[in-house]
């Protein structure tokens, strides 16, 4: 929609019901009683550490993905670190992460002892690419850790062959992917977190699939790195008392598993509502100037963990600011890249200067996107965005008085 094409309908349109950046309470209330039954159940077992529940977990998520093993832990970041003891790196022995992501990659490699580089991404899918990591490789690189960023896989099968080219592992940052697949030539398309060296999520409560507190799990079709990720995670012992290798406590709490194990049956529906609901975004905000869209590369399989555009001009923050003094949170995710973070900068060894990244911090922004979402609500922000980009005259007056909602982490 162009400038001049907003409509006095639309300019008016009235606020739907309250909007919310994630809606998990819209969510647990469909699944209320099927939680209740299982957290009951574990209240009478009194089996919260270890219950059945986990290891049920682990099985319906490797005959969901096809993985061959599943290890469940206590977060997503843990299962990034975890993976990374697990491939018995040495110190100074090089990761290259994406400039532009949470700051869990860069942190990880940094409490292992191990360099992060930070490579570019490609700025119409925020994500890593074959090519800019291989721009950063050197002698002493020997991961690479693509993250999935915002629902979408990277070029695995790119990845994958600048791997065994360079002989290096790779591990799979899915935290915001899980129940997406990454399409090969060949035809075959395996689920995202199922094609690197080992393949790492998180269950956060706002990710796609997400528990009721912290959780994580790991993939891997390795049997002997399944077997050391499982007795890392388990204070380094298989045998109770009987420890082989220095590891850490990171388990999935049972309660955890339970609601994991409701909701993983919904899983394709919820990301095919997320499908629908960018798709209507992408078609009330197709034509206007000022924003560029989020876009799937071709033949890519999206699942929309956010709805991200991008403001050109600077107009970011009072877009922001607007959409705030209308009820509509947003969230910038994220407004610094990791090659700037103060915590990192001098652990770094920065190979090239990630121009896009940089770029893309200054303006992207991510709209509500959750299962809950209505038309209405989806309708009601595409028309406000409208109506800013087109000058309404009560635009910088509403600005002022505007607090910015703060949503919910990554």
């Amino acid at each position: 929609m162009k400038h001049s094409d907003v409509t006095d309908e639309r300019t008016a349109m009235e606020k739907p019901e309250e909007i919310r950046m994630v809606d998990l309470r819209g969510q647990y209330l469909r699944l209320r009683d099927d939680i209740g039954r299982g957290w009951d159940a574990v209240m009478e077992s009194c089996r919260f550490i270890n219950g059945p529940e986990v290891s049920e977990l682990e099985s319906a998520l490797a005959r969901f993905t096809g993985a061959r093993h599943v290890v469940a832990c206590g977060n997503g970041t843990d299962a990034l670190r975890i993976a990374l003891t697990a491939l018995d790196l040495r110190p100074g022995d090089e990761v290259i992460v994406p400039a532009f992501a949470y700051a869990a990659c860069a942190e990880v490699v940094c409490m292992a002892g191990l360099v992060p580089v930070p490579a570019d991404v490609d700025a119409a899918t925020f994500n890593l690419t074959p090519e800019s990591a291989e721009r950063v490789i050197s002698p002493r690189t020997r991961v690479l850790m693509p993250v999935h960023l915002f629902g979408q896989p990277c070029d695995m099968e790119g990845i994958m062959e600048l791997a065994r080219r360079y002989g290096l592992k790779v591990i799979e940052d899915n935290a915001q992917s899980l129940g997406a697949r990454c399409p090969h030539r060949d035809g075959s398309a395996p689920f995202a977190g199922t094609v690197g060296t080992i393949g790492c999520t998180s269950f956060f409560p706002t990710k796609n699939l997400g528990c009721y507190g912290d959780g994580g799990a790991m993939f891997t079709d390795d049997d002997g790195l399944a077997r050391r990720i499982r007795m890392i995670a388990n204070h380094g012992q298989e045998e109770k008392y009987t420890h082989r290798i220095v590891g850490c406590n990171s388990r999935l709490d049972t309660l955890q598993a339970v609601v994991l194990n409701v909701k993983l049956p919904h899983l394709p529906a919820w990301n095919e509502a997320r499908r629908r609901a960018a798709a209507k975004y992408s078609a009330l905000l197709g034509e206007t100037e000022g924003i560029t869209l989020p876009k799937a590369a071709p033949g890519a399989d999206h699942v929309w963990h956010q709805y991200t555009l991008r403001v050109a001009g600077g107009e970011r923050d009072r877009l922001r600011q607007w959409l705030a003094s209308r009820g509509i949170p947003t969230m910038i995710y994220y407004p610094r890249p990791l090659h700037l973070q103060k915590a990192y900068r001098s652990r770094m060894r920065l190979g090239c200067v990630p121009e896009v990244a940089e770029r893309l911090c200054g303006e992207v922004l991510s709209l509500p996107m959750h299962t809950e979402l209505t038309d209405s609500q989806i309708e009601y922000i595409g028309s406000s965005i409208n109506e800013f980009f087109a000058g309404s005259p009560h635009r910088h007056d509403s600005m002022g008085a505007a607090a910015v909602t703060v949503g919910s982490p990554t």
